[in-house]
């Protein structure tokens, strides 16, 4: 008989009150992106059961921190309890009824991904009427070689897939300290762009707010707006800011940043007191470095963890997952991080940037350390990729690949089925007969975690392949691709209608008609406090 552990259940009411009082709360829906992007709360984290132990640690900073957890009925939240209080959380609470129990109380239901963000976006753009031109007009400037530049506020590996012609890539953050040496005749025309709308609001309103001379305004609806302009993009681009920048550029930059934050009452801190908040462990705290990834890796403050501004801004439930946390920024201009935390203050976020940092800060070189309740995956049997392709020489072996569905999609071992850790159960029945099963996903991490599972569920023998899929590859061993044979529906991901070119023109407007709602379903909801100075 199995024993299912019991835990509380918290109401629609307990956790509007929560969101109100600006208090702490992790209200976390743990179904897969493309079910969470059908309908959630707005402040509910997307933090899939499928990889809790690799992300809880992480996005949960402080085990005490109080819990909610939410699926449609699934049964997925009462296993992702169990989960989390096995990784040591100890105030876990089941969302009453679950996403229905939402909208039956009242509850606003939203679509989409990273929704607090994008409805505080067209909140500014309401508010504060932030210019914009369309695709004709832009591409009419660009005709007749108008004096313009038009910067791409998205990461590059975004900005590479598909970009408006000419466009210079400058991610959100770094757009303030860089605008002026881009542009440095005041009469130059900025537009700002991403692929839809968020981004280009806040970079053009940045410019703004910090007193940029030139005239500035976003490329209305991006580069969904430019495809259904039928406008060519172009691919592949590689033009980049300028790392370097002149000193009187930066200490004017920072010096308007500076005189921004203080207008949203963004917080000041230390280093040694953002260390010491830390270390207390009392609130759930979030140290971020907003500079560049390259940046960050060349040094950084130790505890420290790599979060470029304009993808913070853009992304705020996926890094500061729970609701009413401390949020601290650090950089080395005094420019990015007062102008991350000018806009995490409006979104009614307790951020705070480190004042009085040195060179001799930025110490720790490379990647993030792992997280301090970083979870030991279990002891499992391994198989070298060699040892791998004997077995699949003969009958009996079947090959489970847990990796992303796009990476599997893009090449996966042949013959490897993909199925997704949550839906191991379901997975399995469609699977053929197997002696023995090898577990892989990209580095072996998550299939360490499936691999007792798996061998639950079936009685039989579970390897994994030791350094996962990445190890197979660098062994120069076969690959195939496509959608082979799929052991779970691939809901990893919800498809973003703006990541492509080549989307369906309804997908592309609807997502856009869907945007421009938003303002309308912030009010109706009333739990976010975001505030436009």
């Amino acid at each position: 008989m199995t024993f299912v552990k019991e835990f509380s259940t918290q109401s629609f009411e307990n956790v509007r009150r929560a969101l109100l009082a600006r208090a702490e709360i992790a209200l976390l829906d743990v179904r897969e992106e493309f079910l969470h992007a059908r309908s959630h709360p707005l402040f509910a984290a997307n933090l899939p059961l499928s990889r809790l132990e690799l992300d809880a640690p992480l996005r949960l900073p402080r085990r005490d921190v109080p819990i909610v957890v939410m699926d449609d009925g699934e049964g997925l939240a009462q296993r992702a309890a169990e989960r989390l209080s096995q990784l040591g959380y100890t105030s876990i609470a089941l969302l009453e009824g679950g996403l229905k129990g939402w909208a039956r109380a009242g509850g606003e239901l939203f679509k989409d991904v990273n929704v607090p963000s994008k409805a505080f976006g067209e909140l500014v753009e309401s508010e504060r009427h932030t210019p914009s031109l369309d695709a004709a007009q832009v591409q009419a400037l660009l005709d007749r070689e108008a004096d313009v530049v038009v910067l791409d506020a998205r990461r590059f590996d975004e900005y590479q897939t598909m970009n408006i012609p000419g466009s210079v890539n400058v991610p959100g953050a770094e757009l303030v300290l860089r605008a002026r040496q881009l542009a440095p005749n005041p009469a130059t025309r900025i537009i700002v762009n991403c692929a839809g709308r968020t981004r280009s609001i806040i970079g053009a309103q940045s410019l703004i707010n910090a007193g940029v001379p030139n005239p500035v305004a976003s490329l209305r609806d991006g580069t969904i707006g430019w495809t259904l302009a039928g406008q060519p993009l172009a691919h592949g681009s590689t033009r980049r800011f300028d790392p370097r920048v002149d000193d009187a550029i930066r200490l004017a930059a920072a010096t308007a940043a500076r005189d921004v934050a203080d207008r949203a009452h963004v917080g000041r801190t230390s280093r040694d007191e953002a260390r010491r908040w830390a270390d207390e462990a009392v609130r759930s705290v979030y140290r971020f470095d907003v500079r560049t990834p390259d940046e960050y890796e060349a040094g950084h403050v130790p505890g420290f963890r790599s979060a470029p501004g304009g993808q913070l801004v853009q992304e705020t439930e996926m890094f500061a997952t729970v609701r009413g946390a401390r949020v601290i920024l650090a950089d080395n201009d005094g420019v990015r991080a007062n102008m991350t935390a000018s806009w995490l203050a409006q979104m009614n976020v307790e951020v705070y940037v480190v004042d009085g940092l040195t060179g001799a800060d930025f110490s720790e070189k490379g990647p993030a350390p792992a997280p301090r309740f970083a979870v030991t995956p279990p002891d499992v049997e391994e198989i070298s990729p060699a040892g791998l392709l004997t077995l699949l020489q003969a009958r009996g072996t079947v090959v489970l690949d847990l990796t992303a569905s796009a990476n599997y999609v893009k090449r996966h071992i042949p013959g490897a089925w993909f199925a997704i850790r949550s839906q191991l159960g379901e997975a399995v029945r469609k699977l053929p007969d197997a002696e023995r099963y090898v577990v892989t996903c990209g580095s072996s991490l998550l299939a360490r975690f499936a691999a007792p599972e798996l061998a639950a569920l079936t009685g039989k023998p579970v390897q994994v392949l030791a350094g996962g899929t990445a190890a197979w590859i660098a062994a120069d061993l076969p690959l195939e691709s496509g959608e082979t044979r799929l052991a779970s529906p691939r809901i990893d991901r919800y498809p973003r209608p703006y990541e492509g070119s080549d989307n369906a023109r309804e997908a592309m407007s609807a997502y856009l008609e869907w945007e421009h709602g938003l303002v309308a379903q912030l009010g109706r909801d009333g739990t976010h406090g975001f505030h436009v100075i």
